[in-house]
């Protein structure tokens, strides 16, 4: 670990977050040397924390030797540089393994993704999050998305059992309930938006005091996702509005074209701008060629901007 609780929270509050896309080779195991040269790749680009093994990444797909190798590498490469956080999730005991192995790794936080499948009560996600939270010394940030949703309530009872609790990633994009969660809660924890292309509502997020998101177009297009970014932040509405306009609309209408591709077309764009992450595991597909060509286009459009 090479960042305090407080340090983490920190880098979570300002800044663009790097969500790296996982390496596999041509048989479909995880390329650790691809990776390192990945993250050093995007290591020049300015973002304030490094989240690994996370949506984009494929956690969901990872065996827990392969996410320890993730985690490893990534602390050798970016270890100090910024937090690294990993992910953890899909059940309690596993979620538990997860923040282990991260924190043995040398990681200085992780993302707890909701847990698998089952529809949940509220009491029940609350002791979920909770029971990770209390196994771990790292500083957790809670995901709020698909079957794990918590309410303001439940939030606020999160964040008093569990003082290592120091961020809430929204996955939902409610603006009223998200609203209704910072207003009650105000600084006790820092607020990420993390939508699928995140930067499609980055404007929303601000407009409630979330001025930090994960931006998955940042494995292919980094200078682009970090000069919106700036962009954002400074109020440069016309340069906001022309790249939402150009590039942003058509990705995301070309990413809802088939469930998985808000992963899928991370990978071939990495591919295409010449680092490519081999394909991502079943159950989700790549793009088809047509599709790939469409992306490309849009790429070089985000080259001119």
């Amino acid at each position: 670990m090479n960042f305090s609780r407080d340090a983490l929270k920190a880098s979570i509050t300002d800044g663009l977050l790097s969500f790296p896309v996982t390496d596999f080779d041509a048989h479909g195991q995880f390329d650790a040397e691809s990776y390192r040269r990945r993250l050093a790749w995007l290591k020049d680009y300015d973002v304030s924390a490094l989240f690994v093994a996370g949506g984009t990444g494929e956690f969901f797909n990872l065996t827990l030797d392969e996410y320890r190798e993730i985690v490893t590498v990534a602390v050798e490469v970016l270890g100090g540089h910024v937090p690294i956080i990993a992910s953890a999730g899909q059940s309690a005991e596993l979620a538990k393994a997860h923040a282990k192995a991260a924190q043995d790794a040398g990681a200085d936080g992780i993302l707890l993704m909701p847990p698998y499948l089952t529809e949940c009560p509220q009491a029940g996600i609350v002791e979920y999050a909770a029971s990770v939270c209390e196994s771990t010394e790292l500083a957790v940030i809670y995901y709020n998305r698909a079957n794990g949703v918590l309410d303001v309530d439940g939030v606020k009872a999160l964040a008093e059992r569990c003082p290592n609790l120091v961020g809430l990633k929204d996955g939902k994009g409610d603006m009223q309930s998200l609203n209704i969660t910072i207003k009650t809660l105000g600084d006790r924890l820092a607020y990420v938006g993390g939508v699928p292309t995140a930067e499609i509502i980055a404007e929303a997020y601000l407009a409630i005091g979330v001025s930090t998101y994960s931006s998955a177009v940042f494995n292919f297009v980094p200078a682009l996702a970090v000069k919106f970014y700036q962009a954002l932040r400074e109020g440069d509405h016309d340069f906001v509005r022309r790249v939402t306009q150009e590039f942003f609309i058509p990705f995301v209408t070309l990413r809802d074209t088939t469930k998985g591709y808000a992963v899928s077309l991370i990978k071939a764009g990495a591919g295409l701008v010449g680092y490519p992450a081999g394909e991502v595991r079943a159950p989700l597909v790549m793009p088809s060629a047509q599709e790939l060509e469409t992306l490309k286009r849009l790429i070089e459009r985000a080259e001119r901007l």
